[in-house]
């Protein structure tokens, strides 16, 4: 069966990166948007180029730091009031910068598993609590394939993160399995954004090709995806059995 329009999206993170090209292409297909970020600065300018492409749709943007869970409690219903709801809310926002572990780097490293870990967990019960009073909705978590096996160096925090996500976004689907809310996990391979800098490894593509490759992903609204579908899928089904050395010399 086709899947309901998701007129009304919630984009954090978005005055950059991937959340920046999604609101793009989202603005391009006529969606109406809330755009939440840390950077109001860049959240204002987009609006107003989106406006101004797209004069007919919504564009609602507000300061959200997904580390403050009041805020995220706060500002996501407020956002949602201002749009008269949502259909959809895609939890993009995540840090990247870590260190190996035991160097001397534990703050960094603890940055990213709070704000990639508890920052989306904090927007997931936001999302959520406006999803089961609605009784329908599309809860996105923007995973990564780093989340598959331990990884080495600067993507130790990282992946385990994103390991954490695979399991909240699966929890979240078991629990409201047979409803109207709907429950993707997006697992993007490299894709050449700001938090992939000096990480980037084989098969990177660029930004636009990563967020087609989103953006079409999301709008099926598959159980997971791997983005982009070639060669990510087949590259985690290897990842998966593929001794440790060989993990770590290919990643």
């Amino acid at each position: 069966m086709p899947h309901p329009l998701r007129q009304r999206i919630l984009l954090t993170g978005a005055s950059s990166g991937l959340g920046e090209g999604m609101a793009r292409r989202f603005a391009a297909m006529g969606r109406d948007l809330a755009l939440a970020a840390r950077r109001t600065d860049r959240l204002e300018l987009l609006r107003e180029e989106l406006l101004a492409a797209h004069p007919g749709i919504r564009v609602e943007t507000a300061a959200l730091d997904v580390d403050d869970p009041h805020s995220v409690a706060t500002v996501v219903p407020e956002l949602a009031d201002r749009l008269g709801g949502f259909d959809r809310v895609i939890a993009n926002a995540g840090i990247g910068k870590g260190a190996s572990v035991g160097t001397g780097k534990a703050q960094v490293n603890r940055a990213v598993l709070a704000t990639n870990v508890l920052g989306t967990h904090a927007t997931c019960e936001a999302a959520m609590e406006i999803f089961r009073a609605q009784g329908a909705g599309h809860l996105v978590i923007v995973s990564s394939v780093a989340g598959i096996r331990g990884m080495p160096q600067t993507r130790t925090a990282y992946g385990a993160s994103k390991a954490a996500l695979n399991s909240l976004a699966e929890g979240i689907r078991s629990d409201v399995l047979g409803s109207r809310i709907a429950v993707t996990t997006i697992l993007p391979g490299f894709i050449a954004t700001d938090i992939n800098v000096g990480r980037r490894g084989p098969f990177t593509v660029d930004l636009d090709k990563g967020v087609d490759a989103l953006v079409a992903a999301i709008e099926r609204e598959p159980a997971k995806a791997y983005v982009p579908e070639w060669p990510w899928r087949p590259v985690a089904s290897l990842l998966r059995v593929l001794p440790l050395p060989v993990v770590r010399r290919v990643t």
